[in-house]
């Protein structure tokens, strides 16, 4: 940039500022709501309390279709994302 483009545009740091940060922290959000492994933790464990006799069968089913959709939520927005 020339300096008279530095000059002219200068007004326009702070905002330019303000949006690389808001980019950052829509990446930092993203990154953590598509994160497989809190999900896949939460699949383990509910298996678990079926196991125990904590939840019955139909509670079960219920959550688990909740958090398969969930993973596949994930794996369509990871495959959107690659070139």
């Amino acid at each position: 940039m020339g300096l008279f483009t530095q000059l002219v545009t200068l007004p326009l740091a702070p905002v330019r500022g303000v949006s690389w940060v808001v980019e950052r922290v829509v990446e930092a959000a993203e990154n953590e709501y598509y994160d497989p492994a809190p999900v896949q933790r939460e699949l383990a464990e509910l298996e678990r309390q079926l196991l125990a006799g904590d939840i019955d069968e139909e509670t079960f089913e219920r959550r688990e279709d909740e958090l398969l959709d969930r993973l596949e939520e994930i794996r369509v927005f990871e495959q959107g994302r690659q070139p």
